[in-house]
């Protein structure tokens, strides 16, 4: 509705508060989320976001507490469907979905996003582990995605984030889910992209793998 009636700002705007909400829901189980980030990042220029994946619960809070920067993501093409409001906002929110069976035709999906964050000023949020962590610890990470978000986004601010806990959300699978979980987002230092790919994806991963 808010995309038919408002176009972007509405999607974008309804978007955020979903988002909210869901937070606001897990704290019935007595979740708790603490999102530290001690820079000032502009909101004239693109970002890429380079996290860990523990669960979808890292979802919310990333766009909650970075909506000024517009997010976007590289998902799986399965959650393109199914899931209420979710599903939707991926389709026509400006993420991707891409198929990880497919590694070319994920590529171009994913340097579409860049293309796509370097004109409008907005960011781009990458899992390059790939799938979430069941217990916490990350896996390595995988070069290809986010070297093209970095050729396709020159001009994009790195911005890694360690989360911590989400997975307790799930520990047990989706149902029952996890009590008392204590969620936290870490931001690091952002730094720019000097077209040293390989060197850019190790401090990145070095940085997010810290906390």
């Amino acid at each position: 509705m808010g995309l038919k009636l408002f176009g972007y700002p509405g999607i974008k705007k309804t978007v955020s508060l979903l988002n909210w909400s869901l937070m606001r829901s897990t704290n019935i189980l007595g979740t708790t989320y603490r999102f530290t980030n001690p820079y000032s990042i502009p909101t004239d220029r693109p970002l890429i976001i380079v996290t860990n994946h523990q669960s979808m619960y890292d979802i919310p809070p990333i766009i909650w507490y970075m909506r000024k920067h517009h997010p976007k993501f590289v998902s799986k093409k399965e959650l393109g469907k199914g899931i209420p409001s979710v599903s939707f906002n991926l389709r026509h929110g400006g993420s991707v979905l891409i198929d990880r069976k497919d590694a070319k035709a994920s590529l171009m999906e994913i340097g579409k996003l860049g293309a796509y964050i370097e004109k409008y000023k907005r960011t781009a949020v990458i899992f390059p582990e790939g799938t979430g962590s069941r217990d916490g610890h990350p896996k390595p990470f995988k070069p290809m995605g986010l070297k093209m978000l970095m050729k396709k986004a020159p001009s994009a601010l790195i911005v890694p984030i360690s989360i911590n806990n989400s997975w307790k959300l799930v520990q047990f699978g989706k149902f029952p889910m996890g009590l008392g979980a204590k969620v936290s987002f870490d931001v690091h230092e952002p730094f720019e992209n000097d077209g040293d790919f390989d060197g850019l994806l190790a401090r990145a991963e070095a940085a997010v793998v810290s906390e």
